[in-house]
């Protein structure tokens, strides 16, 4: 007796199940039944409360963002984001004169009076570039992206803007299933279809025979 016929039988190699109809791979979750899929319409989800802002600059719908009175549909952004800018400039002009008025003070070249009104002032423009901005970035699907710039708090616009982020992809997440379920739907009617062709063909053909 050779090795091979000492080896034992290999086991036999599962069948692969088919792949489904275009309409039906997009239902996540167990595999698609035509005949088992709902008949009920999809529900939208509820409405949410409009939000504004302190100051009136962004306002928040349920499908819409409005942003110094540009209006943007939920539906045509991809994300929002939110990001802290100093004003550079006005930021080196503080510091760099702070630094020269003292300098300068402890050189004797300026007197107390002056001295003090340069500090001032000097430091009024660090503090404003340290301040700076909020810019706003909307990027929208299959288009250039749009800035803005929002002064105030930013703990305030940040919590605005995840909001607005949440309900971009509400909008987006409900969008998918409708698609999905235009899909199920268009595939369960082709068919029915073709179940009711081959139904009709098929006395056809007996009679023949």
């Amino acid at each position: 007796m050779n090795d091979l016929e000492a080896q034992p039988p290999a086991e036999p190699t599962p069948p692969v199940a088919p792949e489904l109809p275009s309409g039906a791979t997009l239902v996540s979750g167990p595999l698609y039944d035509a005949q088992s899929a709902p008949a009920a319409p999809l529900e939208p989800p509820p409405p949410l409360p409009d939000l504004r802002s302190k100051d009136g600059r962004v306002v928040l719908t349920d499908s819409t963002v409005t942003v110094l009175g540009n209006t943007f549909l939920l539906l045509e952004l991809e994300r929002a984001e939110l990001t802290p800018v100093r004003w550079i400039l006005w930021y080196l002009l503080g510091g760099l004169g702070l630094a020269t008025v003292m300098i300068a003070f402890l050189q004797n070249w300026l007197r107390t009076g002056p001295a003090m009104f340069g500090m001032a002032l000097t430091a009024l423009l660090l503090a404003y570039g340290h301040r700076g901005t909020n810019r706003l970035r909307l990027h929208r699907l299959g288009r250039e992206m749009v800035n803005f710039a929002l002064p105030g708090d930013t703990l305030a616009w940040q919590r605005l803007v995840a909001e607005v982020n949440r309900r971009i992809y509400r909008v987006h997440d409900w969008a998918a299933r409708e698609a999905v379920a235009l899909l199920a739907a268009a595939d369960e009617a082709n068919r029915q279809a073709a179940q009711a062709a081959a139904d009709a063909a098929g006395p056809d053909k007996s009679a023949e025979e």
